[in-house]
């Protein structure tokens, strides 16, 4: 009876434990969400920025949640923090999760508070920004570095939310050229190596944010001349087997998502807005 009371009580603190870290979806608050389906687990699993602070200096993270219906989440599960020994430890920005080869990949932009170079009078500072991979045989993490610790965007450009594409059996990725550095931003690509532990050949321009006819500026002028923002990129094939990919900038004001359309159906484009 002894026995029995014990593992009631322990059975109850379980479930009590469990109820305190599950939220309907109207409680969770996420910027930049993104959500991976785990075919193999039955699970949804959504990845949220979290950083910590250590000693006085803040050091990016990622959380993640779980959920089997889009609704109820059970976390947030600490999966993703940056190694202290890597290019740059600041905040992290829009983290994606991929499967790929059957290893699961973060996709991260990272923030710092560096300045690479001098920018013109009146622009924002160009501090190091840049999206990184990292890897990891699980979707809860750990997510560890490749050996190099460099991102996979250029060091010498201001660069974000960076996303997986696969074509044709060849992984890209597909990520912003800031606007603060280009006032016109840019949407780049570049091939990686098969492992995806860095970046093959030349970055390449798809498109720059004012191609879109619905992208009418940030509302940030220099030089007598408009800014235009490209965020957030994502893409996706139809049925039908169209290309598109949604995308981000600014619409008489606010902030707006745009659909852009491949006329080929192949990543390199052209794309039309």
């Amino acid at each position: 009876m002894k026995r029995l009371l014990v593992l009631t009580l322990c059975c109850l603190m379980s479930l009590g434990g469990v109820a305190q870290n599950i939220k309907s979806i109207q409680e969770i608050n996420i910027r930049d969400p993104y959500i991976l389906p785990d075919a193999k687990s039955g699970v949804y699993y959504m990845y949220q920025s979290s950083s910590v602070q250590e000693n006085g200096k803040w050091y990016g993270g990622v959380v993640a949640w779980k959920s089997r219906d889009l609704k109820t989440w059970e976390g947030p599960i600490r999966v993703f923090d940056v190694p202290r020994d890597n290019w740059i430890t600041g905040g992290v920005w829009a983290p994606e999760v991929h499967k790929y080869k059957g290893k699961y990949y973060l996709f991260a932009t990272l923030n710092s508070d560096v300045r690479w170079k001098a920018p013109k009078q009146g622009h924002p500072a160009y501090n190091h920004r840049a999206t990184q991979i990292f890897w990891s045989k699980s979707p809860e993490g750990p997510f560890l570095l490749f050996e190099s610790k460099q991102p996979h965007t250029p060091l010498d450009e201001m660069c974000l939310d960076g996303t997986l594409w696969v074509e044709d059996g060849t992984p890209y990725m597909i990520y912003c050229h800031e606007w603060v550095e280009t006032l016109d931003g840019e949407m780049d690509i570049v091939e990686l190596k098969r492992d995806l532990s860095a970046t093959v050949g030349k970055h390449q321009r798809l498109f720059c944010a004012s191609a879109a006819e619905w992208s009418t500026g940030g509302g940030t002028v220099f030089e007598g001349k408009k800014s235009y923002v490209t965020d957030g990129c994502f893409l996706y094939r139809t049925k039908t087997g169209k290309l598109l990919m949604l995308w981000s900038s600014f619409f008489d004001g606010p902030y707006a998502v745009g659909i852009a359309s491949s006329d080929t159906g192949k990543v390199s484009g052209p794309w039309r807005q």
